[in-house]
């Protein structure tokens, strides 16, 4: 079963959660709760399959963050770090979820651990998945605005979006059907075809937190247990992971092989595997 949650975010945005419930089994009532944090681009569906997974022994909610899926696309923003870590805040609070476990994927990832440096006392755990702590720099912002220039909108139907985004994207190194899925499920319906969901304006702006500023003194305050998971073939490379590891004080380290940036999406199986034993369930 999955219901919608409505929270109110930072500045008064409204915010649609999503929790995957299985029916408590005897001695469940008191659940330990988690929250996952879709990467820049996605949506809380993209955990559908690791949601029902934890809701076996876990009250498990995704958030569709803002400017993302069912939530508010404020068109004066904000859509800054404080804004993302914010939100956040207020869903564990109005949820009820704390203390909670984040897993968090590329952007969700960096939402996880400011939660978690400035909030110890919400934060039992974070998962951070494929997410760097360096700054990428100006020249990565560009080369995603003409990325996003290079698109060919509007597709005509969604297998345009599947094949171009997980085959025909020349940004792959080889096919990748997990991200094709990926942006189908983001695509909405126009009256002259699917376009993106959300604002690329919008998107380019949120990436700014992590274009110009690192993020390993935050990484340093987190003191709950940690997890950085990376696939090999993503964008988080091994030394800058490992070293992530040695600042956070409590930090481990998996890889998952033939895994792109998308790791809980294509190699779902090994991310449960990695996963289930640092959650000690479901």
């Amino acid at each position: 079963m999955v219901r919608r949650l409505d929270v109110v975010g930072h500045g008064g945005v409204r915010l649609a959660a999503w929790e995957y419930a299985e029916p408590p089994k005897e001695g469940q009532a008191g659940r330990p709760a988690v929250l996952m944090l879709h990467g820049l681009l996605g949506r809380a569906s993209h955990w559908a399959d690791t949601a029902r997974w934890l809701s076996g022994g876990f009250r498990a909610v995704a958030l569709d963050q803002r400017g993302h899926g069912r939530s508010e696309k404020p068109v004066g923003g904000p859509f800054d770090r404080d804004a993302f870590v914010a939100d956040a805040e207020a869903a564990i609070a109005q949820l009820g979820l704390a203390p909670v476990t984040l897993i968090g994927h590329a952007m969700g990832a960096l939402t996880a651990w400011q939660l978690a440096a400035r909030r110890p006392d919400l934060v039992r755990a974070v998962v951070i998945c494929d997410m760097r702590a360096a700054a990428l720099g100006t020249r990565s912002q560009r080369e995603w605005r003409e990325w996003f220039d290079s698109w060919p909108l509007p597709f005509a139907t969604l297998a345009d979006v599947r094949r171009w985004f997980g085959v025909d994207d020349p940004t792959l190194d080889r096919p990748r059907p997990a991200r094709g899925e990926f942006f189908a499920e983001v695509m909405a319906e126009r009256a002259d075809g699917w376009r993106p969901g959300f604002s690329r304006r919008q998107m380019l702006t949120a990436r700014e937190g992590w274009v110009r500023d690192a993020h390993w003194e935050e990484l340093a305050l987190v003191e709950c247990p940690a997890l950085v998971i990376r696939g090999l073939g993503g964008e988080l490379g091994r030394a800058e992971a490992q070293e992530m590891v040695r600042v956070l004080p409590h930090g481990r380290y998996a890889d998952v092989p033939d895994a792109g940036h998308l790791v809980h999406l294509e190699r779902p199986e090994e991310w449960r595997e990695i996963v289930g034993p640092f959650l000690g369930g479901p």
